[in-house]
């Protein structure tokens, strides 16, 4: 039985723990923008970025690595990357060794070697997708104002 969800608005359904790799501590920053929105509509956010390992992210503990969150925490849904494309392979790899069901790269990132490890390990894989416009676009409009 295959671990894949059967599309974005299953993702964003049952995919309810989402470690943000390239999450960044600054509020201008995209990363930053997702997964505030990300949380205050009721995912889990696990915050992963090795610059602030240790710190606080949106009141989350931050980790250095995909594996070192996945010890710590329950299953991991989703993986939504900020990374440059050249990196996300190793972190396709490191979401199939944790048994992650989602990679999810968000608008502007494409790789189809990560397309490819994920999909071979049974996972969705999302390419060049905004999880908070796809939210928005299947559960109405949100302006981001608190």
């Amino acid at each position: 039985m295959s671990k894949a969800y059967a599309s974005i608005a299953e993702v964003l359904a049952r995919g309810r723990t989402v470690a943000v790799v390239g999450l960044s501590a600054r509020p201008e920053r995209d990363s930053h923008e997702v997964a505030h929105y990300l949380q205050r509509h009721g995912f889990r956010i696990i915050p992963v970025n090795p610059t602030y390992a240790g710190s606080h992210i949106l009141g989350e503990h931050c980790y250095a690595s995909l594996t070192l969150a996945a010890r710590e925490n329950t299953a991991i849904d989703v993986v939504d990357c900020f990374r440059k494309p050249e990196d996300i392979p190793a972190v396709a790899r490191e979401a199939v060794a944790i048994g992650a069901r989602c990679l999810w790269m968000q608008l502007g990132i494409v790789s189809e070697e990560a397309a490819q490890i994920a999909s071979a390990a049974g996972m969705t894989v999302v390419m060049d997708h905004c999880m908070k416009l796809e939210h928005i676009a299947l559960h109405g409009m949100d302006t981001g104002m608190a």
